[in-house]
């Protein structure tokens, strides 16, 4: 059972290090075009929301969307109800980015899913989403700073 882990671990890494390599010409390194996509998706999204969407603590987010901010991907404004909350938005940089993310994406999908039948790809995504599930409860667990125990 522990290969399979390793597996999934393998395949995200190859990914996300073919995607920093890919979209460092547009300025956009070490998977921060998981923020952009995120932030084009789900418009005027707060950076805490947006750091539980990716699974990581929310130094590693700002960190981030504070680079983002810098070269002009995204923007932070004022909600319009309470100013102390600062929702997220893509700026026309970002929104131009947003569709070669896209296309690397759809791009790496049909070569992982390679060989595979739609209903084996279907059930790889379904079985997939049920082990993501399981982990994001031991993460919630962890991330409010208790300890597994195995």
């Amino acid at each position: 059972m522990m290969e399979i882990l390793r597996e999934i671990g393998m395949i995200a890494r190859a990914l996300d290090s073919i995607s920093n390599m890919e979209f460092k010409e547009h300025d956009l390194t070490k998977g921060q075009y998981l923020y952009l996509v995120r932030v084009c998706e789900n418009p005027g999204i707060i950076q805490e929301k947006l750091a539980e969407m990716i699974k990581v603590d929310r130094t590693t987010a700002a960190r981030a969307i504070k680079k983002l901010q810098l070269h002009g991907f995204i923007e932070k404004k004022e909600d319009q109800h309470n100013q102390k909350i600062k929702k997220l938005f893509p700026t026309e940089k970002g929104k131009q980015v947003y569709p070669f993310i896209i296309r690397e994406h759809d791009y790496s999908n049909r070569v992982a899913l390679e060989g595979l039948s739609e209903s084996e790809a279907e059930n790889l995504l379904n079985l997939l989403r049920k082990v993501r599930k399981n982990v994001e409860k031991d993460w919630e667990f962890v991330k409010k700073g208790n300890k597994r125990m195995y």
